[in-house]
């Protein structure tokens, strides 16, 4: 068996123990119902078909009575945008930020799985958006995050694609309704430390969040929000290759600290905006765990929004 197979049964393990049963009915359930994608009219059929399901604007024009199927939410897609760019490459913790990417779409991925989706993903790696046909089964899952693993560290590329382009073709990759998840670190090429300013990935994110139930899921590392007292330190960009020492004196260190504080505040506050649910994972934390509360809090939120709606 090799390394890469046996991460992944490990995955797949510590998933289907930890988080299964957490996650069912965080998106549209099996059964069609009220909320279901209406598909295609046909003829009435009296004593089988529900009369509430009838198409009126059908029935009017061909003056037989028609009915409009609903599409079984089985048959809905899950897809993931993966952010593979160079500035995930890095981490000082447990693991490095590219691995609890891989991991964060392997938990989505044996989920949905479980759930009867089909899954897919979007890669944003060096020059290109790469995509992985959305499949269903084991094999196709373990497929996939082999091909995540397999790919090489990044390089810095000239007009590479950003976030906000992947999260565009994520929105055109399928209009059928159903779960996206974006999987990056939300770090800008030239960030703004203005909370309020809008990000280049807001406006796309947004427009995503109108069609589907979208998860914005924050990798960050614990050395992207202070430094350590360690005198002086080159510092290497992954995504432009530019190397700048810098004395790390106490000034230096907090103003590090307050900028990474404005910037973080300033992607909540975009997918707060974006009306998207907003997951933050580090590579200090224990992963799972960080999913598992996650998931209990916004049932809890739902249950509550429900309560106040009666």
């Amino acid at each position: 068996m090799s390394s890469a197979e046996q991460v992944l049964r490990r995955l797949e393990l510590l998933v289907t123990r930890r988080l299964d049963g957490l996650m069912h009915g965080a998106h549209q359930g099996l059964i069609p119902g009220p909320g279901s994608e209406a598909g295609d009219s046909r003829v009435y059929v009296p004593g089988e078909d529900d009369v509430r399901r009838m198409d009126w604007a059908v029935t009017a024009r061909t003056t037989v009575p028609h009915v409009r199927d609903l599409v079984a939410d089985r048959e809905l897609e899950t897809w993931a945008l993966a952010d593979l760019s160079p500035s995930m490459d890095f981490g000082t913790a447990d693991t490095d930020k590219r691995d609890l990417v891989v991991s964060a779409v392997g938990a989505i991925g044996f989920l949905s799985s479980r759930m009867g989706d089909r899954f897919g993903a979007l890669v944003l790696h060096d020059e290109f958006v790469h995509r992985m046909p959305a499949r269903t089964g084991r094999p196709a899952l373990y497929g996939l995050l082999n091909s995540l693993i397999a790919a090489p560290r990044g390089r810095a590329v000239p007009d590479a694609p950003d976030l906000a382009e992947g999260i565009d073709v994520l929105a055109a990759t399928r209009t059928r309704r159903g779960l996206r998840v974006v999987v990056s670190d939300f770090l800008d090429a030239h960030p703004s430390l203005d909370p309020e300013a809008e990000r280049p990935w807001e406006r796309p994110i947004r427009r995503l969040s109108a069609r589907h139930q979208v998860l914005a899921v924050e990798v960050i590392d614990p050395r992207e929000l202070d430094l350590p007292d360690v005198g002086t330190v080159a510092f290497a960009d992954p995504e432009s290759g530019n190397v700048r020492e810098v004395h790390l004196s106490p000034s230096v260190r907090q103003a590090y600290a307050d900028a990474a504080a404005l910037q973080r505040e300033g992607t909540r506050a975009a997918l707060r905006r974006a009306g998207v649910a907003h997951l933050v994972l580090r590579t200090d934390r224990d992963w799972v765990f960080d999913i598992a509360q996650f998931t209990l809090r916004q049932r809890r939120m739902a249950h509550v929004s429900r309560r106040a709606t009666r």
